[in-house]
């Protein structure tokens, strides 16, 4: 029926928004916008009618949540970073039945997830940024899911990710794209020391470890990175414990995974952190490996089952 079109790991970063405005750091994110506008226009090209976010900015501490109310509109400023997103406007269509459907389910699937549609919740900017981006004239209906999850196991994402490709592709007439909105490596430069790294990533250990990550991704090593997301995420110090990235790849198949990685927005370090826009492919599902329903191991909310 329905079908995942376009699935892309992506930036969220808010001196995008800053480097609109004239200043020192105007037009220094210009790589990463054309980035979004990139995979845009491939939404575009393929039919796609809604982009579902799993944002990492997004904090929960109890089940999955989707906010699919019926239209998004406000002004928005930071509470984290106010000096760089400051009474940004947003605008989308929102898509409430493909909400509830995506709930519906991930609950069949075991994972609890509660759909959001009467609610005065706006999305937070880890949607609204790329939706600036890549949803200015309102093309595309929009959904945003919870990624920054406090007391959750990565496992669950994963099958989350899992379970609402199955509800796009088995019950939804239409096509959808999954972006996962956060960086790779995400320690903040220290407190002063920001400007010094808006263009670095903080340390030459989570460097090479997001390198090693993209070796990995490139020679199609899907098993194996799957299988170190717990510990890259707590080394690494992973934006949202990573639980974007988990559910992301659920649902292109978790450890059966074999597509190929499309970067269009090299890797760039931003206040500390590592980012890009990489486009995966999106090859058909297989059965075998559907991340666990639970996890029971000392690491807690970082444990990942790679069998059933």
């Amino acid at each position: 029926m329905g079908q995942l079109a376009l699935a892309a790991k992506i930036t969220h970063v808010p001196s995008m928004y800053l480097s609109e405005i004239p200043g020192p750091r105007f037009g220094t994110r210009q790589s990463a916008i054309d980035g979004h506008q990139e995979i845009s226009r491939r939404c575009r090209t393929m039919g796609v009618d809604t982009l579902v976010v799993f944002d990492t900015h997004w904090l929960v501490n109890a089940g999955y949540h989707i906010n699919c109310g019926q239209h998004f509109k406000g002004v928005y400023t930071s509470n984290e970073l106010p000096h760089f997103i400051s009474n940004m406007t947003f605008e989308s269509p929102g898509n409430p039945a493909l909400g509830h459907l995506l709930a519906q389910v991930a609950n069949d699937y075991g994972v609890e997830t509660l759909a959001h549609d009467a609610t005065t919740l706006q999305p937070e900017y880890g949607t609204l940024v790329p939706l600036r981006y890549m949803n200015a004239d309102q093309h595309f209906k929009v959904i945003s899911v919870s990624a920054l999850c406090t007391s959750h196991y990565l496992s669950d994402s994963a099958r989350l990710g899992w379970a609402m490709r199955e509800a796009v592709e088995k019950h939804y007439d239409g096509k959808v794209a999954f972006l996962a909105s956060g960086s790779l490596s995400h320690r903040f430069a220290q407190n002063g020391l920001a400007p010094e790294f808006a263009h670095k990533i903080w340390s030459p250990f989570l460097e090479k470890l997001d390198e090693q990550v993209l070796r990995m991704w490139d020679q199609r090593e899907w098993k194996a990175f799957c299988e170190m997301l717990p510990e890259y995420a707590s080394k690494g110090h992973g934006e949202g414990f990573m639980h974007d990235t988990a559910m992301l790849m659920g649902a292109l198949g978790w450890t059966d995974y074999d597509g190929a990685v499309d970067m269009v927005t090299p890797y760039f370090g931003a206040s500390g952190t590592g980012q890009l826009n990489a486009i995966f492919e999106v090859t058909p599902q297989k059965g075998e490996h559907i991340p666990a329903a639970q996890a029971s191991s000392a690491q807690g909310y970082t444990a990942v089952s790679t069998r059933l």
